[in-house]
């Protein structure tokens, strides 16, 4: 059973981005995290790194669709 919850690099990893862009999603709120242990240490909920894609996908959509919209006014 894969662990619920992941460090950033994980996360950094999946997303292919850096460390320094999973941490910026995170301070920006674009992507749901949490601090645990005496350290603080970052950690992403596997659920939560799912729906940040998911959004991302459906953002995307909604851009292409605009583009797309705008090109056929434009023709």
């Amino acid at each position: 059973m894969p662990p619920r919850f992941v460090p950033l690099a994980d996360v950094a990893e999946t997303l292919s981005i850096s460390a320094s862009q999973a941490y910026a999603l995170v301070r920006s709120g674009e992507l749901r995290a949490i601090k645990v242990g005496g350290r603080g240490q970052w950690r992403v909920e596997q659920a939560e790194l799912e729906a940040y894609i998911q959004r991302s996908y459906e953002k995307t959509e909604q851009e292409l669709a605009r583009e797309r919209a705008l090109d056929s006014e434009r023709a």
